[in-house]
């Protein structure tokens, strides 16, 4: 069963889903299998991973360094699961080189009957850019020319793509997923607008989607594209009112879809994150 709000002002439905730490002392695959299938037995409509590759050892408060890779991890959710679409928020583009990239994408939304969602992003740690032997100033300009590589491996009319001179065949070649381009400045708005089938802000308000998406629909206009998605990935109260109205109010704002961020100490307490989702939830639909 997805889970699915009415919008009060746009008559569309909003989605919700969650984080699951694919990191940290909750990244075991028991942790990680029971938040999963909980998840999936509480209605939610997504579960999300996150993405890094490599934590200088200042840098791992929170997660000790250890992280699973977030599309090993999608592929094995996907198996684990029956219905739930599993998610990334998001996969740092120029950490990986655009074939495989391609190639991994489509194998996982293959093998998982069209559940994957995928949100993208340039990146912004300088020592992970550093262990990878990338170019941190290129960063954009890398993303961009990955985001175009996978339309045309997606998009095309054929199963015939060309890189590097070299023609090939893309197969499979199951039905795109809808790929959200992550971040808030106004670069990353006209990206999400001429690559992406939607936006994926992170923290951001219902106070102040309103006009960032206004600035997203003016890029989206310029590109020659319609408005897509917006996916807002936050924190909510620990009240189950207070976090209904925060959820109504993203929606009256225009989101489509919710993914609850955040830490828990283990599967337990994961489980009082999916309550509040519910309980909230009920309310709404009340």
């Amino acid at each position: 069963m997805l889970s699915r709000v009415e919008t009060a002002r746009e008559g569309e439905r909003m989605h919700i889903g969650v984080t699951l730490r694919n990191m940290g002392e909750q990244s075991t695959a028991d942790t990680m299998a029971t938040c999963a299938l909980a998840s999936e037995d509480a209605g939610m409509e997504s579960i999300w991973v996150v993405d890094h590759l490599a934590i200088p050892p200042d840098d791992a408060e929170g997660s000790g360094g250890r992280y699973v890779d977030p599309l090993v991890s999608l592929a094995w959710l996907a198996g684990l699961t029956k219905s739930i679409r599993v998610g990334v928020g998001v996969l740092i583009l120029p950490y990986r080189p655009q074939l495989p990239t391609a190639k991994q994408v489509a194998s996982i939304q293959e093998l998982s009957r069209g559940r994957l969602l995928l949100g993208v992003g340039i990146g912004w740690m300088d020592p992970e850019f550093r262990a990878l032997g990338v170019n941190r100033r290129a960063r954009g300009r890398i993303s961009d020319e990955t985001l175009a590589f996978l339309r045309d491996c997606f998009d095309g009319d054929d199963d015939v793509v060309t890189a590097h001179g070299q023609s090939f065949l893309f197969r499979p070649k199951p039905k795109a997923p809808p790929i959200y381009v992550g971040g808030a400045p106004p670069h990353a708005l006209e990206r999400a607008a001429r690559y992406g089938d939607g936006w994926l802000p992170m923290g951001m308000t219902a106070s102040m989607l309103p006009a960032r998406k206004a600035q997203y629909a003016e890029y989206c206009d310029e590109a020659g594209r319609e408005v897509g998605e917006v996916v807002v990935m936050g924190g909510l109260p620990s009240d189950a009112g207070a976090a209904a109205d925060n959820l109504q109010a993203l929606a009256e704002a225009g989101a489509s879809r919710f993914v609850f961020g955040g830490r828990y100490a283990d599967a337990d307490e994961y489980r009082q994150r999916l309550d509040l989702l519910v309980a909230a939830r009920e309310r709404m639909q009340a």
